[in-house]
């Protein structure tokens, strides 16, 4: 009879990479982890681990043969659970969000607060981070689901399933230079004026500044913002011209306080990515709350 524990241990042991840490995960003792693979080689007639002064590494010809398929049996067996959980049609636990503090307020706040309306008993823990760390987190099992600003580069960690919401890149003035209103205006024309960017190492200083070099532009900011609010307050008290998303300056575009340059060509379209981890098993609360983004979207 296949003893489902001693995989259990094999395959956590496998994604530790040492005894020890496999012992903490699994809330037994190091001796009882060691003597579990010992018998489970001893099932199997084949050593399924090197064992180096840095830890524990499968081996070829046993412990990397089996392990994806140890990996996909114990998540289906794990989801059994999550089944049952959905008969009852509730979600409880708790869900962990990482997404930037912008994503949050122009993206997520109203899909957060309908999602608390329907599963009340869900704890929900928002992560606030750029995207590159977003990332790490999912991976590393600190967070359940992540919105990223992209593109970004393929990680074979994660898995992005959709993009959520779409983002226009606009240049954005407010009434020290109104004399731009109405004006058709190129990139090159651009630099006669003090630009406001975004901190250099993000996603959207890099979609400018690829956009102004694919036009042979090389854009030289007056200022380098860290925040979308800090660079509207900057715009609208006439420090300079600012290139922002249109959807995170709505209010203020509305207001008059700030329009809308004419720049020409338009910078492409962008947008907010939703990922997983790799291979996640998805409970019912986070399948409940990914299904109501997508269906908002």
């Amino acid at each position: 009879m296949v003893n489902l524990e001693l995989y259990r241990v094999f395959y956590t042991v496998a994604r530790c990479g040492s005894l020890t840490k496999a012992a903490e995960e699994l809330y037994i003792s190091q001796p009882a982890v060691s003597q579990a693979i010992k018998q489970l080689e001893t099932q199997l007639g084949t050593p399924l681990f090197n064992r180096l002064h840095k830890g524990m590494e499968l081996s070829k010809q046993g412990g990397e043969l089996i392990y994806a398929d140890v990996e996909k049996a114990l998540r289906l067996l794990g989801g059994v659970e999550d089944k049952l959980s959905e008969l009852k049609q509730s979600a409880t636990g708790t869900l962990r969000i990482g997404a930037s503090e912008t994503i949050f307020q122009y993206i997520l706040a109203e899909k957060i607060v309908a999602y608390h309306k329907l599963y009340p008993q869900v704890k929900i823990e928002l992560i606030s981070d750029v995207s590159p760390r977003i990332i790490e987190f999912l991976k590393t099992d600190r967070c359940d689901v992540g919105f990223l600003n992209l593109p970004i580069e393929p990680d074979e960690g994660i898995v992005l399933t959709d993009s959520v919401a779409l983002l226009n890149d606009v240049f954005l003035a407010g009434e020290a230079f109104s004399s731009l209103r109405g004006r058709e205006l190129s990139v090159w024309d651009l630099q006669e004026y003090p630009l406001l960017l975004l901190e250099p190492n993000t996603v959207a200083r890099a979609a400018v500044d690829h956009f102004a070099e694919s036009l042979g532009v090389r854009l030289h900011p007056a200022v380098e913002v860290g925040s979308w609010d800090f660079m509207k307050r900057l715009i609208t008290d006439g420090m300079g011209i600012g290139c922002l998303p249109r959807e995170y300056a709505q209010r203020r575009l509305r207001d008059g306080e700030l329009f809308e340059l004419n720049v020409r060509p338009a910078m492409p379209s962008r947008s907010v990515g939703l990922a997983l981890p790799r291979n996640a098993n998805m409970p019912f609360s986070l399948r409940a709350f990914v299904n109501l983004v997508k269906r908002e979207h």
